[in-house]
């Protein structure tokens, strides 16, 4: 792909692919209120059969998702135990709060994305009523792009449940991290998602689907979020169109998130030696990188406006994020990298 502009600013970037387009075309479609739309309940079957869980409920929105998962743990005066940059807490508009009367524990990360398992069992609450009733942990993998190990997941999951949790994985970029960890990439989805109660995976992020997410969990669990999934107005009729993007997504974006992860790896080796710049090894699709205030005396307020102007489009201030995905080309990262090199002098 070649164009004008490199937008690095999110993988929601990603236009659906011809291949895609015609897959949605060529979809069967009914009324998915009905429960008769035959696309969305093969990915939804599709879904859950792969990442082990008995249901699924295709979702509008990630955010949707999350707050119907959350909503469907906890009740009115529940509280769930979350990190502080994690976007069920920081991102999502306080929807837990706002519209669930659920109290978020934001909880710091640890340099590699994770709770610490002591801050997580120091904050559960006791059965007073005092406190809200501490009822379920909620991670993101990834989470700002970093993986979070396996064997931590394993920890957190008997912690959560040795105190009486339920727990929630919020998985945006669950194959990303999938790709990450090696091997079969579905199956090391799978893996992650038995640590947790109930998924969502995002399929308009690096898979590059237009829309939708998917929300796993067990028959019961799903049926709870469908009925908030209809308050919260995400209930469609031929949804199978966007259905069907996710299908194919799955299919065939899956294993190719590779490429995207190499490409970060290129741009932030690229970036390596800028005065007053600190990089940091991406992981996955996501690079950050930090500009010194007083870089090249005050320069570090103008590096958004310059990438613009040479058509690269990134997030931040003092901390850039460039995000790799299949709309880019290994000729924009490179484009980003002399855009970034020329404003610093190097």
């Amino acid at each position: 792909m070649h164009s004008a502009l490199v937008d690095l600013r999110s993988d929601t970037v990603t236009q659906p692919t011809a291949a895609m387009r015609a897959a949605m075309l060529a979809a069967p479609l009914g009324d998915d209120v009905f429960g008769d739309d035959p696309s969305v309940n093969a990915l939804q079957a599709r879904v859950a059969e792969l990442l082990g869980f008995e249901s699924a409920l295709f979702m509008p929105t990630g955010t949707q998702s999350n707050l119907c998962a959350l909503m469907s743990h906890c009740q009115r005066g529940d509280e769930y135990l979350v990190g502080q940059f994690a976007h069920t807490y920081r991102w999502e508009g306080g929807g837990a709060a706002v519209l669930g009367s659920i109290q978020p524990q934001p909880l710091p990360h640890q340099a590699d994305g994770s709770i610490a398992l002591a801050d997580i069992d120091a904050n559960i609450k006791p059965d007073d009523a005092h406190f809200a009733r501490t009822r379920l942990l909620a991670l993101e993998n990834t989470i700002g792009g970093k993986v979070l190990p396996m064997a931590y997941l394993a920890e957190a999951s008997h912690l959560a449940l040795s105190r009486g949790l339920a727990r929630h994985l919020d998985g945006a970029r669950l194959f990303n991290a999938a790709v990450a960890v090696g091997g079969d990439p579905y199956q090391s989805a799978r893996e992650i998602c038995r640590h947790f109660d109930s998924v969502s995976v995002c399929f308009s992020k690096g898979l590059g689907a237009p829309v939708g997410s998917v929300l796993c969990g067990s028959r019961d669990f799903i049926a709870r979020a469908h009925r908030w999934r209809k308050m919260a107005g995400g209930g469609m009729r031929q949804a199978g169109l966007l259905a069907a993007a996710a299908s194919h997504a799955l299919e065939h974006h899956v294993l190719r998130l590779a490429d995207d992860h190499a490409l970060a790896r290129r741009l932030a080796a690229g970036l390596q030696g800028l005065p007053g710049v600190a990089v940091e090894a991406p992981q996955t699709n996501i690079v950050f990188v930090d500009v010194a205030s007083d870089a090249l005396a005050g320069r570090a307020e103008g590096v958004v406006g310059h990438l613009k102007a040479h058509g690269v489009l990134v997030t931040g201030l003092y901390r850039l994020r460039f995000v790799t995905h299949l709309d880019v080309d290994a000729d924009g990262v490179d484009r980003a990298i002399a855009a970034m090199r020329a404003y610093f002098g190097a």
